[in-house]
């Protein structure tokens, strides 16, 4: 806990510059894949609506929305304390998230530029809004005295490779929660602009029709590639990445709670309202969809949350380190097996299955 009297201080691998957040399995994570089979991708069965929406990503409706104003040339001195420190660390992981999007979308477009234009436009498109996202949020940690090198970034962190249709999957559900949660913040805060307490909140609105569009594009991809949505193992992959990512952002919103209850919300509530319209929006692409109604789905998260404190304290106690494997060995395994019954929970037919129009 931060000292609400003190200014948090940050790791800086130079005076301003922020060490990056160390690597864990609720990171924004970096990803590669295998380029070749993806540019040997037929995508000539939806490349209707591949062109439809690579021609709203040519007109760059937020060409000139990016550009800060008069609101923030002033002091943010007063976010002090713990909550500057969750602050800071919202706008960190939103940069990376955004910087990995673009760094992976940019590769894409470079390697299928001669061997399939369609998808390589989109690429390059997207990665031209990934990289105003995060520059964007980079200038806004400079508010605070600090920035991302992202150079460094590139450099330092490691890559996960994923197959193709993983790569879809998950980039797919990464733009429609972004949307939600974007969308989601900036209607409470137009409702409760008392909550208002920085102005790149009042840029989400825009912002998140970036991200929605972003994951239109990978819904129809996904639709010319119907083997990657027809068969069981479909099912089973899309139950596994919709339970990630949920899981994920649940793990690690509660975990900072107090950054949503300085902007007028509360975190359970917030992260519930996401992951419900994430699930609905999913379910016209996807063959199953999660049932995040059941109260059960969230009780299991919050033993995971409750987990993941105790293993918390354990790293941060003095105990010696080959005692603590034995300490956090049952903590790992009771995550697991709460991941485990939440897989295999009954899913929920898609209306996509049933030939529902978009």
């Amino acid at each position: 806990m931060v000292d609400s009297l003190k200014k948090p201080t940050f790791e800086e691998l130079r005076p301003g510059v922020k060490a990056p957040a160390k690597e864990t399995i609720l990171t924004p994570r970096f990803y590669t894949t295998d380029f070749d089979e993806m540019a040997k991708m037929d995508i000539s069965v939806n490349e209707a609506e591949l062109e439809a929406i690579i021609q709203e990503f040519r007109v760059d409706y937020n060409k000139n929305h990016f550009v800060r104003d008069a609101e923030f040339d002033q002091s943010w001195e007063h976010i002090d304390g713990e909550k500057r420190q969750l602050f800071i660390e919202f706008l960190e992981r939103s940069c990376t998230a955004e910087f990995s999007g673009f760094l992976l979308y940019k590769e894409l477009g470079r390697r299928l530029k001669d061997k399939n234009p369609v998808l390589a436009e989109g690429f390059n498109l997207m990665s031209r809004d990934e990289a105003r996202h995060a520059g964007f949020l980079n200038k806004a940690l400079s508010d605070f005295n600090l920035s991302l090198d992202l150079g460094f970034l590139t450099k330092s962190r490691s890559y996960t490779f994923f197959k193709p249709k993983f790569i879809f999957y998950a980039t797919y559900l990464s733009e429609k929660i972004g949307y939600w949660r974007y969308i989601t913040i900036y209607q409470h805060l137009k409702a409760h602009p008392e909550d208002q307490i920085y102005p790149i909140f009042r840029f989400f609105e825009n912002w998140c029709q970036d991200e929605n569009r972003h994951g239109d594009f990978f819904d129809a991809v996904m639709r010319a590639q119907p083997q990657m949505l027809n068969d069981w193992r479909a099912k089973l992959w899309c139950r596994f990445f919709l339970l990630s990512v949920f899981a994920t952002m649940y793990l690690n919103d509660i975990q900072r709670a107090g950054f949503y209850r300085s902007l007028g919300l509360d975190a359970r509530e917030y992260d519930i309202e996401v992951i419900k319209k994430t699930n609905e929006t999913a379910g016209r692409v996807f063959p199953v969809m999660l049932d995040v109604n059941n109260p059960e789905f969230y009780d299991r998260l919050d033993i995971c949350l409750k987990n993941n404190q105790k293993l918390t304290a354990i790293v941060a106690s003095n105990t010696p380190k080959f005692l603590q494997f034995f300490q956090k060995l049952p903590l790992y395994l009771s995550n697991g097996w709460q991941l485990a019954k939440l897989y295999f929970m009954k899913t929920i037919e898609s209306p996509s299955v049933e030939g529902a129009v978009r």
